[in-house]
């Protein structure tokens, strides 16, 4: 295997991060990220209005390899979201080829590491991560025709902006939080690669994704079936809409887990057939072959 195309040095150095500030978990930033999250939303019809080459099946494929990049290079998890939204917007506006739409994946997560990273991740490894399929002048490139399309704008509200305003309002035991918010984070990344979830709004997502990690917890985190549905109620007054809309979001978030796990166990057998039959024959060590796209 040539160690050129081996992607899991795993050599970024110890990052420090920075605090929570809990000084910004405010009526006043909630009500303004709930104002400014439907300015960049992307349009959810843009597969059949915009792109012509492009299926929704292929941005599955390429957001799930972004997501495990950035799981490997341990990116902060803003990252990953704020890519997807850079993609899907720029997508909104800009027909593309799909044997781009690798590269227009590695320089989203280039722009959004480097608004969100204390180390941003580097040109050269995010090359190597697509086997050398692209090079640093073509991503640098497509990162200015991204930034033209976005006008600059990359201050994007994502789902993750959401999930400690909410955990701040409700009546969560504080030492049940980090889990909580460990699985509503899950469920927020797990989200970004589906694409029924992007004509949700950010706050919709986020709140869904908490109902689906109490729900997922079996209420350890809150004592009861009843506290759970006041939690429904009380998130959806929040971001003021309709109790039952943010079931219906929550139902889908988890039956999106449901098969993403089916999918998962599908992909270990035969991941283990393949390295049985393929054993020395050099075969790819790309988190996931994108390639199966097209591109």
């Amino acid at each position: 295997m040539e160690p050129q195309l081996l992607c899991c040095e795993g050599d970024r150095p110890a990052i420090r991060r920075a605090y929570r500030d809990s000084n910004l978990l405010t009526d006043r930033v909630l009500r303004a990220l709930l104002r400014a999250e439907y300015k960049y939303q992307p349009a959810p019809n843009y597969f059949k209005c915009v792109q012509r080459e492009i299926a929704p099946y292929m941005r599955r494929i390429v957001a799930t390899w972004m997501l495990e990049v950035c799981e490997e290079q341990k990116c902060e998890e803003e990252v990953f979201p704020l890519a997807m939204n850079y993609m899907d917007r720029f997508l909104s506006v800009e027909p593309s080829k799909k044997n781009h739409l690798q590269l227009l994946g590695a320089a989203c997560m280039f722009l959004a590491s480097k608004l969100k990273e204390t180390i941003p991740l580097t040109a050269e490894k995010l090359c190597i991560y697509t086997d050398n399929s692209i090079t640093s002048s073509q991503l640098l490139q497509m990162e200015l025709l991204i930034l033209n399309k976005l006008k600059w704008d990359l201050a994007s509200v994502t789902p993750l902006d959401f999930i400690d305003h909410f955990l701040s309002q409700l009546a969560v035991r504080r030492e049940s939080r980090p889990v909580l918010r460990k699985h509503a984070h899950t469920f927020v990344a797990l989200c970004a690669t589906d694409v029924k979830f992007i004509a949700s709004p950010p706050s919709m997502v986020a709140a869904g994704s908490i109902v689906a990690a109490v729900e997922g917890l079996q209420m350890r985190v809150v004592g009861s079936a009843e506290v759970s549905q006041k939690l429904t109620e009380q998130l959806a007054q929040i971001i003021r809409s309709d109790p039952d809309c943010l079931r219906a979001c929550q139902e889908q978030i988890e039956a999106l887990l449901e098969t993403s796990l089916r999918q998962a166990q599908q992909q270990h057998a035969v991941t283990i057939e393949t390295k049985t039959m393929g054993e020395g024959q050099g075969l790819s060590a790309t988190p996931t072959d994108v390639r199966d796209v097209n591109i």
